[in-house]
């Protein structure tokens, strides 16, 4: 599945969220990421931010699609990362 991550974290768990958020998906722009990854990975990335994150005032939103085609995707201004892969 095709997924976009955003998270509003406390400025003391910004950076461990940040470090987490790479290992699965690509980095977009601040706080946001997005990529291809499996159902069981996804849990995975939700259950490690959940120890992280302070429920009560930490927010982490995830929006899934079946395939990245079914997104139109529009940038204006600088692309913070490419997330073109290169073979």
């Amino acid at each position: 599945m095709y997924v976009i991550l955003v998270y509003d974290c406390g400025e003391k768990r910004v950076g461990k969220m940040l470090k987490l958020c790479r290992r699965y998906l690509s980095w977009i722009q601040n706080s946001v990421f997005e990529g291809e990854i499996t159902a069981v990975k996804l849990r995975e990335l939700e259950l490690q931010a959940k120890e992280i994150m302070d429920t009560e005032e930490d927010s982490l939103i995830i929006f899934e699609s079946r395939n990245e085609r079914w997104l139109d995707k529009r940038i204006i201004g600088c692309e913070r990362a490419s997330v073109d892969n290169f073979l």
